[in-house]
């Protein structure tokens, strides 16, 4: 399996922050700006995990986490949901995401999430 995350968040020191830390776990991140052609970049890039930041800009965190879920092909990816939103827990059940953490979150947390949504059964 590929440790490639896929990561939309529109801010640029987060998302280096994040490909930092996980780069170091042995991770290969890739980061989007935007969610503009969402299933397209995950359909090229093939993440083991994809991480969606709710404000990414266009079509928003809820509604690409929900067209990442319709595609057949792509809906067996883990998405987590992150946001600094106080109902964070809420926007991900309705983006239909398979985990989420609320900003800022803490790094082993991110870890334990990571690898307890890589154990699940596809």
């Amino acid at each position: 399996m590929t440790k490639r995350i896929l990561v939309f968040d529109d801010d640029k020191d987060i998302s280096s922050i994040i490909r930092y830390i996980l780069e170091e776990k042995g991770w290969e991140v890739l980061c989007s700006l935007n969610s503009n052609d969402a299933v397209e970049k995950i359909k090229t890039i093939q993440p083991a995990i994809i991480m969606m930041d709710n404000n990414i800009p266009d079509l928003g965190g809820v509604a690409t986490t929900q067209r990442i879920k319709l595609e057949k092909e792509l809906q067996h990816i883990p998405i987590i949901f992150f946001t600094a939103s106080s109902d964070a827990q809420t926007l991900a059940k309705e983006a239909g995401a398979d985990a989420c953490l609320s900003k800022p979150f803490d790094l082993l947390n991110l870890y334990s999430v990571i690898e307890s949504l890589l154990l699940q059964p596809v």
